[in-house]
């Protein structure tokens, strides 16, 4: 009885392990799809790249779906501004989606989000915080994933030290050049690059005063977290992350006041941070756009774009290595 029992679980096992690799060979391209993929896996499984209508205007989101055990639907939500939010319970049904979770910098009511899925595209309504209603639209998200290592071209200065040339302010503008520095002496406008970029290796160099905040967002959709912060413990909200998604591995940042560096190599979605000469984040992923990007459309090149409504910020030597 012994034996037979034993036969039974190897074959067991064997099978299990040969279903769980041929689902991966098939799939291992795609970034929707999970290793264990299961005959009637929820085709909503994925991330997708959302996009909400607003009066007046676009506002750019993002949508994880996740499988949780056996048949429970998780994830995770990128809204206009703030980080990534856990979605505790995703239903999904005969097509239909629906989710709800309480407001993050909202003030208000839980946000819930209603629609469909047809072919792999989503759309609906959903209500905000407010109790607005909002059409919104949804693409699954691309893998960004590349075939082979980048050659690079010629460093580019993309601030010449001089003035705002190859950069537009989308609003009042108060950002100037003092001495060869580019400065937002306090909270206003963002300051963006007119030439957008698919892969690159970026240096930049920043200075805060004491308790200010900025970002530096690559392709206007990831934002590198550039704030003071006293606290030595590192999460996915301090100086040396991708806000809201990847915690550096240490606390290496400098006093307010001295002059910080940034060296941001992005590949696709894979990234790796070196800041003030330590690699605090290793060619991790970038699951998806942070709060504050400029569009959701990730499949497309970006511009920089550097933060100038958190406070004070001076930036100097910034320079970009674009891929061939």
């Amino acid at each position: 009885m012994k034996i037979i029992w034993k036969i039974i679980k190897q074959n067991v096992f064997v099978s299990a392990s040969l279903f769980s690799f041929l689902s991966f060979e098939k799939h291992q391209g795609n970034c929707n799809v999970y290793l264990f993929e299961g005959p009637d896996q929820p085709a909503v499984i994925g991330r997708w790249d959302m996009t909400i209508a607003e009066t007046n205007k676009t506002v750019p989101s993002w949508l994880e779906v996740r499988l949780s055990g056996v048949k429970t639907l998780v994830g995770e939500y990128v809204g206009a501004g703030g980080s990534a939010r856990p979605i505790s319970r995703i239903n999904f049904a005969d097509g239909k989606i629906s989710f709800s979770l309480p407001p993050q910098w909202e003030k208000g009511n839980d946000l819930s989000f209603e629609g469909l899925l047809q072919g792999d595209s989503l759309s609906g309504t959903m209500t905000s915080a407010d109790g607005k209603n909002h059409n919104w639209s949804a693409v699954r998200a691309p893998s960004l994933r590349r075939q082979k290592q980048p050659t690079w071209g010629k460093p580019i200065r993309l601030f010449n030290g001089v003035d705002l040339t190859g950069w537009h302010v989308p609003g009042e503008n108060q950002w100037k050049v003092e001495n060869g520095i580019l400065r937002s002496p306090k909270s206003g406008s963002n300051i963006i690059t007119d030439k957008k970029f698919n892969d690159f290796k970026l240096h930049i160099e920043f200075r805060y005063p004491k308790a200010s905040n900025s970002g530096v967002y690559l392709r206007g959709r990831y934002e590198v977290q550039v704030e003071d912060d006293e606290r030595q413990e590192t999460s996915n909200h301090t100086i040396g992350s991708v806000y809201g998604f990847l915690p550096p591995s240490e606390m290496a940042a400098r006093k307010p006041g001295e002059w910080q560096s940034y060296d941001i190599t992005l590949i696709g979605r894979m990234v790796t941070v070196v800041l003030n000469g330590k690699t605090v984040i290793c060619n991790r992923e970038i699951p998806g756009i942070t709060g504050g990007a400029l569009d959701s459309r990730e499949g497309e090149p970006g511009p920089l774009y550097i933060q100038g409504d958190h406070g004070a910020i001076d930036y100097r030597n910034i320079v970009i290595t674009a891929a061939n």
